[in-house]
């Protein structure tokens, strides 16, 4: 079923083009359960695999027992560390790879979760109960749990994230204020609705993978390296993704297992992870630490920023949660120190989740400026706009936009701000004391390419063909809008085709940088389609238009016409019929001279190398938001709840202000749950996450929120892309932690700095 065979409710006219309102042209699949998720395909003669996780966090597997799991009923296959699946290493999100074997299953144990054998049956039933019959056993070895864990230690010292600009140490030293406070995030997870697995089918030399993807030519990539394959042997569909939030751009260990037991068997292979083993298939946000000092003076004006920050990573891999990303972007200082730091542990290597770096940095400096706000005697706004980078402070490089003084400015009118009591516990409503908080965030804009096919049919049906993905942000309803307002076609004659990596390529959908890349491409060939059916008006002697001595006609509403509206006006199927024409077809990409060759092609959509970051340029790049937040404590509990938030985001141009809003609330609702309820909990005895499930990992409900306000205050940013907007998706997250952080010590008098922000930090 594709998106044109869903009827669609007609709007305004004008929500059919860019800035138009209008609603997901994929919603009805969706709600009527016609959209067809990865783990749904039928596919004939299906067998199930089934992961068996490790039960000790560090040592080494020495005997796996496989006799009972073998003579259950339905099994086919039992793997073991002792399997060779004859899979290669593939290259990392940059295209670096090392030459070797890959292992997916191996002994020696790096976090309690670890697959260390799995099962391969002919129903989900029947693998399962075989897996829990699979006896191992194991030389256990000290595990270091966590951040806190004695055994940590400082960790690494990583070089090029160190950051320094004048002489911090000694600014600070003689600042006439001065405040230092640590700022913790735990280990958060990134609970899509839609949890992860595949289905892996092989046809000879040539593999199908059905599975929920943010990067379908980028995985695509990853499985021909693995099975030493043509690129062009691989096939990932993914048209519908049930949410990701980062946790689904990249192929993984359990694909590597079921598309090997796929190949071996000769039976597609489907793999569904577990929702327990979603805490450890894959990595989450990294828990961080962050020491920070200001020194500023009495009034306000920041004289010094040194920041120690440091996140947990896996034993086995490196990921960067970098706790100084936001720190020296925000706020003008003439003095700058910054430091970071990876602690091992023993956890699954952690990975990307909404805003990555941006997010546990801004709780950090956006709780020290409210502590100096207080320390000053200054309104939290006003110390904001005091210290107010006019440029890039790290690369000294002009801002595109940022509007981020109209941001403080237009939250703080619609909140009402000036109304606010700045002493703490003095604003109560009975026995709820009321607080409000402020903070800031940021995102840089990384502009990346695409790769576009529109198709004209002969019935009149516009065709959109991109590899690109709608994982719930709106792919499908922007790039309709984007082709309906260049060709001069009605919204609901564009038929939308996403998420296959034999389509043309796309970049990732992560770091808010697909809308950028792909309306681009889509404009563009949707312009130069809508040229060549202007052309076939004017020069074919079936057309009606050939005599008509017009030299360009206009097309509107799905009909051509003379520009000035006089006389005849032709459908566009008309027109195809007339002429004998199947379809007109323009393919069109964003990509540069220099990577107009195959190489540079697959390194665009399979890799990360030709992504520019924020001060690739002249100018530095970034998406900015103010959040003003008010929560209310019960004073004999301690329970905190959220009850107002006004946000104004800077974004540049919105092609969608509707899946805009949706976007920037859904980040506000996950920095809801980020500040008072998301915690991975680990048993420290055993390195065990446990509360591994959707019961026990609290996320936030309709319950815990309240109505949110957001605001637009951005203008077209033609540096950052070229319609002009900026990312959305993940600013929306940045500071709302440390907003809600504020607002609590402002209703409570008690600051806390490591969050969850709980009822037993309060009373």
């Amino acid at each position: 079923m594709t998106l044109l065979d869903s009827p669609r409710k007609r709007g305004d006219a004008s929500d059919g083009v860019i800035g138009g309102r209008l609603s997901r042209v994929d919603g009805r699949l969706k709600i009527t359960g016609a959209a067809t998720y990865a783990l749904e395909h039928r596919i004939e003669n299906l067998v199930h695999a089934v992961l068996v996780p490790s039960t000790v966090a560090a040592g080494r597997v020495l005997a796996v027992d496989t006799t009972a799991a073998k003579a259950a009923p339905g099994t086919l296959l039992v793997l073991t560390p002792d399997d060779d699946l004859a899979v290669q290493i593939a290259s990392d999100w940059y295209g670096n790879r090392t030459e070797g074997a890959y292992r997916p299953l191996v002994p020696d144990i790096a976090f309690n979760g670890q697959p260390v054998a799995a099962v391969v049956a002919e129903t989900f039933e029947q693998a399962t109960a075989a897996a829990a019959l699979v006896k191992i056993t194991y030389e256990e070895a000290p595990a270091i749990a966590g951040l806190d864990d004695p055994k940590a230690g400082a960790g690494n010292l990583v070089d090029q994230l160190t950051v320094n600009w004048g002489d911090a140490d000694a600014a600070l030293a003689a600042a006439p204020v001065r405040v230092e406070a640590e700022y913790r995030t735990p280990r958060e997870y990134h609970v899509p609705i839609e949890p992860h697995g595949l289905i892996a089918a092989w046809e000879g030399d040539r593999l199908t993978i059905f599975e929920p993807s943010q990067w379908t030519h980028g995985m695509a990539r990853s499985y021909a390296e693995m099975f030493g394959l043509p690129y062009e042997n691989v096939r990932l569909v993914s048209p519908f993704v049930g949410g990701g939030f980062g946790s689904k751009a990249v192929a993984s260990h359990y694909g590597a297992i079921a598309a090997a037991t796929a190949r071996k068997l000769g039976r597609p292979v489907r793999l569904a992870v577990t929702r327990p083993q979603t805490f450890t298939a894959y990595g989450g946000r990294a828990a961080t630490y962050q020491k920070i000092a200001l020194g500023a003076t009495k009034e306000g004006i920041l004289q010094a920023v040194v920041h120690q920050g440091a996140n947990e990573t896996s034993m086995v891999g490196t990921w960067v949660e970098h706790a100084g990303a936001a720190t020296p972007l925000m706020y003008a200082v003439p003095n700058f120190s910054s430091e970071h730091r990876l602690v091992p542990v023993n956890t699954v290597t952690p990975g990307a989740l909404r805003a990555p770096g941006k997010n546990p940095s801004a709780f950090g400096i956006e709780c020290a400026m409210d502590e100096l706000a207080y320390a000053v005697g200054i309104d939290p706004v006003e110390l904001r706009l005091r210290n107010n980078a006019e440029k890039d402070p790290q690369s000294g490089k002009p801002w595109s936009t940022r509007q981020l003084r109209e941001a403080l400015a237009a939250g703080a009118e619609a909140f009402g701000w000036a109304r606010r009591d700045p002493e703490p516990r003095s604003m109560r409503d009975g026995r709820e004391l009321i607080g409000w908080g402020v903070a800031t965030g940021t995102f840089p804009v990384i502009r990346a390419y695409g790769e576009a096919i529109v198709r004209i049919r002969k019935d009149g049906i516009v065709e959109v063909v991109t590899g690109a993905i709608d994982m719930g942000q709106g792919t499908y309803t922007v790039l309709a809008q984007t082709a309906a307002e260049a060709l001069g076609v009605p919204v609901e004659q564009v038929d939308v085709q996403l998420g296959d990596s034999s389509m043309p390529g796309s970049t990732v959908a992560g770091g808010s940088m697909l809308a950028g890349a792909i309306t681009g491409p889509v404009h563009q060939a949707a312009t130069a389609a809508r040229e060549e059916l202007i052309a076939l008006a004017l020069s074919d002697p079936n057309s009606p238009f050939h005599d008509s001595g017009a030299n360009t006609l206009s097309v509107a509403g799905g009909r051509i016409a003379a520009p000035r509206g006089d006389g005849l006006a032709v459908p566009i199927a008309e027109l195809m019929a007339r002429t004998g024409r199947d379809q007109i077809e323009a393919k069109r990409d964003t990509l540069p001279e220099a990577l107009q060759n195959e190489e540079g092609r697959r390194r665009a959509w399979t890799t990360m190398t030709t992504m520019r970051p924020p001060t690739d340029g002249d100018h530095s790049l970034h998406s900015w938001c103010a959040h003003f937040i008010e929560v209310r404590v019960d004073e004999d509990f301690g329970t905190v709840r959220v009850s107002r938030v006004v946000s104004a985001f800077d974004c540049g141009r919105l092609y969608n202000p509707k899946l805009v809003e949706s976007q920037w609330k859904g980040g506000i609702i996950m920095g809801i749950g980020q500040a008072l309820l998301e915690e991975g909990l680990v048993d420290n005895r055993f390195g065990r996450v446990i509360n591994n499930n959707l019961a026990d990992y609290l996320v936030a409900t309709n319950a815990d929120i309240p109505d949110i306000e957001v605001i637009s205050v951005g203008i077209p940013d033609p540096l950052a892309s070229p319609l002009g907007g900026k990312g959305v998706g993940e600013v929306g997250i940045v500071g709302v932690a440390p907003a809600i952080a504020n607002a609590v010590f402002h209703a409570t008098g008690k600051r806390v700095r490591d969050l969850p922000i709980t009822l037993e930090k309060l009373i």
